[in-house]
């Protein structure tokens, strides 16, 4: 596995991913997604034992990358932030833009299934956490699926990142080369979520600056079998 290298400041930070987690039906409004659960459940996606949920992931799976091969059309991306521990203080955990590219015609049979499907591409910046805690809310989430916008909120609509810090604490995860991705925010019904490419941003509007990661999806040949 390669480490993960993100400019955090102008300083280079490195990173050997040894737990990779993603969060799921983690909207901070959980009655909102008791609400997504039950249409989740008539799309036929098997409804969760309990929310939020998280998901363990294989580490190779947290990539850097500006191409995702896909082996067919029903997969797609999701506007999410990331959590790096980066070293064992409280000032090395980052804060970065991601991407959950899933298998949707796999998330039927399986979420867990789904999230090993597609990997989790992740921004070549971040910010310390400590640095932004205290607008965390305010930063923005807006993601492209084709070039057309198919997400936009903020992070006040998401679980907090103390809240997966102190899961990965309870769990004896919270130690350098874990990654937790957030789960995800509501997509526009009316945007083709099935696009040839994807970008997220992540955005802080107190300082202006963007955080961002972007790829094409790039279909496989078909199996030879």
């Amino acid at each position: 596995m390669f480490p993960l290298r993100f400019d955090v400041g102008g300083e280079v930070v490195e990173v050997s991913v040894s737990a990779l987690l993603n969060g799921g039906y983690a909207g901070r409004s959980q009655q909102d997604v008791a609400a997504h659960v039950a249409e989740l459940a008539e799309l036929g996606v098997p409804a969760p034992s309990r929310t939020p949920c998280l998901y363990p992931v294989a580490p190779y799976l947290a990539m850097q990358t500006r191409e995702v091969p896909v082996q067919h059309a029903r997969t797609s991306g999701e506007a999410e932030w990331a959590l790096v521990v980066a070293g064992p203080d409280e000032r090395d955990v980052l804060l970065t833009v991601a991407c959950d590219h899933t298998d949707r015609d796999l998330e039927v049979h399986g979420v867990a299934w789904s999230k090993q499907a597609g990997p989790d591409v992740l921004g070549d910046a971040a910010w310390r956490l400590v640095d932004v805690a205290d607008r965390v809310d305010e930063l923005t989430l807006t993601a492209w699926a084709g070039g057309e916008r198919i997400q936009r909120g903020t992070l006040a609509e998401l679980l907090p990142p103390q809240h997966w810090l102190d899961e990965l604490r309870e769990r004896d995860l919270l130690r350098p080369g874990a990654v937790l991705l957030s789960g995800t925010i509501p997509m526009a019904p009316e945007v083709d979520q099935f696009a040839d490419s994807w970008r997220v941003e992540l955005g802080d509007p107190t300082s202006g600056e963007v955080l961002s990661c972007d790829y094409r999806v790039a279909r496989m040949l078909d199996p030879v079998a």
